[in-house]
């Protein structure tokens, strides 16, 4: 993991806690939500106030999240928004935790500039003894105070001034006027600088947990289903219409392709189709090679087609099923027949334009691992779980391209594999099948083609 860290791509973008005051500040907020403190001067946290130095020394690296559930938190600066989220639970907490201090982001600067805010993402469920406790989840509500009571003592400023404003003969209560002095001094000038929070709620519908080796729900679509990472008779039964695990691969094809979650890459409109195929077939001769005692370092894109045609009877049969794909999108030639039960297939996808596309990104990359740069963009926890067991050939390989290529133009891309154009087309959704049949010939207009029958072929459906 030291390549990782020492070229930033793990525990990147971490906030820097060295002053004595901001230390302080964050034992006080540490004692109040937890009863414990740190004798550390100096460590990172990330948006939610997580630090890994922290938890190291507590020996618990929940020490702000007890058994995985009503996140607890702590800012010491609006610019935690932009730092990520350490040992995510849920794939939703980062992104409720940004909105929470982009939405508030001048009352927390103000608070945040004399003590730290303490809060916690709260649901219903305490613990999660069982998968059933998942759908228990209907919203996430935000509860969040200075450790000295700030906003708390603001909303009864609040009803005091209101009361000396609107009360009859509230003017002359010497009692009622001390008391508002003496919050003032505490609270500053809440008329002229508020510092009140919004209240937010946000609904938990979509996502996926760690819980229980991985399960990605979809409850709010045409088809609601689960998808485990463990093997679904091993996983307590879930009150949700389809359960289905990674192994399923046609089942969860049409899961996807149903509800109108997926698209093909080859039907991307504005990007480079060939470009980003090539490369997914150059991680994939990585994969490969590793272990073949060939240096894959400062290899130029001829350097790869050299290799690749060296080592082609090592080659998995993900890296052709993708140059047949390539050879059809660039020289006209014989449509590929690939089927959901062909290990090429969810590299051949990505998310459709829709509300939980980074979810639907997420859980495709965990289908093609392979393609490492995905993996590292959607599913950063699976990648250094996977990255901890790869050989020092593709480690030096993985970091010097995340370093070099990723690294330089992020958002570039994201946009590139990931971007989506204004106008969507929608897809009709069926009923759930169990099987996704292949395509057959050459197709003469593709793109619509591919609207009428699905990614590769007619879906079949059936319960």
């Amino acid at each position: 993991m030291k390549r990782l860290i020492k070229s930033g791509l793990m525990f990147g973008n971490l906030i820097h806690v060295d002053s004595p005051a901001l230390v302080e500040r964050y034992n006080r907020a540490l004692k109040s939500l937890t009863g414990k403190t740190t004798k550390l001067t100096d460590f990172y946290i990330d948006i939610s106030g997580y630090s890994p130095e922290v938890g190291h020394e507590l020996n618990d690296h929940l020490y702000l999240n007890h058994k995985g559930v009503n996140r607890q938190f702590i800012l010491l600066s609006t610019d935690q928004k932009n730092a990520p989220l350490l040992n995510a639970q849920f794939s939703t907490s980062r992104g409720i935790l940004k909105q929470f201090i982009k939405d508030n982001e001048n009352a927390l600067f103000s608070l945040t500039t004399r003590d730290a805010v303490a809060g916690e993402l709260v649901n219903s469920v305490y613990d999660m003894s069982s998968p059933k406790r998942l759908f228990d989840i209907r919203k996430i509500t935000i509860e969040a105070d200075t450790t000295n009571g700030a906003i708390a003592q603001s909303e009864v400023l609040d009803e005091k001034v209101d009361q000396f404003l609107n009360g009859k003969d509230a003017w002359y209560d010497d009692v009622l006027i001390a008391e508002m002095i003496e919050l003032a001094g505490e609270t500053g000038d809440v008329l002229r600088h508020p510092v009140k929070l919004k209240h937010m709620e946000f609904k938990q519908e979509n996502y996926w947990t760690e819980h229980f080796g991985g399960i990605y729900i979809f409850q709010n679509l045409e088809l609601p289903g689960a998808i485990t990472c463990q093997p679904r008779d091993q996983v307590e039964r879930l009150p949700i219409d389809y359960v289905i695990d990674l192994r399923e691969r046609n089942r969860l094809a049409n899961f996807l392709d149903l509800n109108g979650l997926v698209e093909p890459i080859v039907k991307a409109r504005g990007i480079n189709v060939s470009a980003v195929l090539k490369q997914k077939m150059d991680f994939i001769l990585v994969d490969a090679l590793a272990d073949e005692g060939v240096n894959l370092r400062r290899r130029s894109k001829v350097d790869m087609r050299r290799l690749a045609r060296e080592h082609a009877d090592k080659l998995p049969s993900e890296f052709h099923a993708l140059a047949s794909l390539v050879n059809w999108a660039e020289n006209k030639g014989r449509w590929p027949r690939i089927t959901s039960e062909d290990p090429a297939y969810f590299y051949t996808l990505r998310a459709a334009n829709h509300p939980d596309a980074e979810l639907v990104n997420m859980l495709l990359s965990q289908l093609s691992t392979k393609d490492f740069r995905q993996l590292f963009i959607c599913h950063k926890q699976l990648f250094y779980h996977l990255y901890d067991g790869w050989s020092d050939t593709k480690k030096d390989y993985v970091v010097e391209y995340l370093t070099n290529e990723y690294q330089v133009d992020k958002v570039g891309a994201r946009e590139a594999l990931f971007g989506h154009e204004p106008k969507m087309e929608e897809k009709p959704t069926g009923q759930l099948g169990e099987g996704v049949t292949e395509r057959v010939g050459e197709p003469d207009d593709w793109s619509d083609l591919i609207d009428l029958v699905g990614p590769w072929g007619p879906v079949k459906g059936r319960r």
